[in-house]
């Protein structure tokens, strides 16, 4: 089972919570405002949300086969629609084949499964390697794709958006739903990373 680690928080998180205060104080930022942004991307949308459709197609095979022949429709079964995450497909990882999603427009991410986009997941230099030699793009971000691995670009768009359902990592049989969610993670959704194992999952939060 996973351990849970408590960090301090970063200096960067400190420092939003300064200027956060400093706004609410002036008057600038309304709080409630505020705190229902935070709900909503705790909550209702982000990359837990994505987690949770994973980990339900690593346990059930008959949701999973559901999910690659309608990824819209196995998602709404668990109560996630809307915001920007109509038509769905999902493309599945496996030993065989790598897929990575890029949006050459930007405009048609499904945030409402990822929360926001990474911000180097906007840059156009990113976008348009990514098509051309998606695997020097993956190689630079840490991920070798063996030359015997078939690798798949998929561009969302306005009509079709995409997510990567992730091979599951050794180490975690047995494990829960919930605790397989845990693992997963938005770079491992959109193809730019690979969900690491439960030892190596907990090393980098160490």
């Amino acid at each position: 089972m996973p351990s849970h680690h408590h960090r301090p928080e970063s200096e960067v998180a400190l420092r939003v919570k300064a200027i956060e205060s400093l706004l609410v104080e002036k008057g600038i930022v309304d709080l409630a405002a505020l705190d229902a942004i935070i709900d909503t991307y705790e909550h209702k949308v982000g990359p837990h949300i994505g987690a949770q459709i994973v980990a339900k197609a690593w346990v059930d095979p008959e949701f999973k086969k559901r999910l690659l022949a309608d990824g819209t429709g196995a998602i709404s079964e668990l109560g996630f629609t809307g915001f920007s995450s109509e038509h769905m497909v999902v493309v599945e990882n496996t030993p065989e084949v790598h897929n990575l999603i890029v949006c050459t427009l930007c405009s048609c991410y499904p945030w409402a499964i990822l929360g926001l986009p990474p911000t180097w997941y906007k840059s156009f230099a990113y976008r348009s390697r990514a098509v051309i030699e998606p695997r020097k793009v993956l190689q630079e971000f840490g991920l070798e794709i063996p030359e015997q691995v078939e690798v798949r670009v998929w561009d969302s768009n306005a009509d079709l958006r995409y997510l990567v359902l992730p091979e599951r990592p050794d180490g975690a049989e047995g494990w829960s739903e919930e605790d397989l969610a845990t693992l997963v993670t938005r770079n491992a959704m959109i193809g730019a990373a690979k969900v690491q194992p439960p030892a190596a999952a907990d090393s980098l939060v160490a």
